[in-house]
């Protein structure tokens, strides 16, 4: 019989609790001790959505900016393997959603480098804690470069060509429109070069979603 909702997420706290006793964690937001998430670095991920065009039209929905406390809280999941800090992002990643739009989620697939080095795909475990079933379409063709090193023209550079449709995964889609999935978007460079793709196959791509974007140096920018 399942525990009710309530009671299942108080028992899940105080497991983790207990076990920062044995294994002491720190908040990924603030460094706070004895606490993955403290409460007040949980309240910096309650999503307040925002939406950027990017040049070649897709829309953007981003739950979250990504800076401060929400900006540790994502490196700590992506890079230090702190999984745990997947429920929260995923909760946030859902109020993004587009709404009235029925489509099926697509993740940005990570490199296989990245794949080896984490243990796991971040944007896709986030899309199922959101409560969708992400649909691995896309595929990674060719090794690139570190898009942090490079600026908005060498991006954009980096990526062309670098993702295409898995055939099989095409088939079983069916007909409906798709919506892109990633993390985060900075210049766009990401989004547009998996939409390219998708669009390249014959798919309509209503819009993409991150849980979160950089901010905007300029509001004149589209894409940053």
């Amino acid at each position: 019989m399942p525990l009710p909702p309530a009671l299942s997420a108080s028992l899940h706290r105080a497991v983790l609790d207990a076990l920062a006793v044995v294994f002491p964690v720190s908040c990924a937001g603030c460094d706070v001790p004895d606490s993955d998430l403290c409460e007040s670095c949980r309240r910096s991920l309650i999503p307040a959505p925002t939406v950027r065009r990017l040049p070649s039209g897709l829309e953007v929905r981003s739950a979250l900016c990504f800076e401060g406390e929400a900006a540790r809280v994502l490196r700590a999941f992506k890079e230090d393997g702190r999984t745990p800090l997947a429920r929260p992002l995923a909760a946030a990643l859902a109020a993004a959603w587009p709404v009235g739009v029925d489509a099926v989620p697509v993740p940005v697939p990570a490199s296989r480098a990245s794949l080896r080095r984490r243990g796991y795909a971040p944007v896709e475990l986030v899309c199922r804690l959101a409560g969708w079933r992400p649909h691995p379409l896309l595929r990674v063709t060719r090794r690139t470069a570190d898009q942090r090193t490079l600026h908005k023209e060498e991006r954009a550079a980096n990526l062309a060509g670098a993702l295409a449709v898995r055939p099989r995964m095409l088939r079983r889609s069916g007909d409906l429109p798709v919506v892109l999935v990633d993390d985060v978007v900075t210049t766009g460079a990401t989004l547009e070069e998996a939409a390219r793709a998708l669009r390249a196959a014959g798919m309509t791509v209503r819009g993409a979603v991150t849980v979160a974007a950089t901010p905007r140096r300029h509001r004149s920018e589209d894409s940053s």
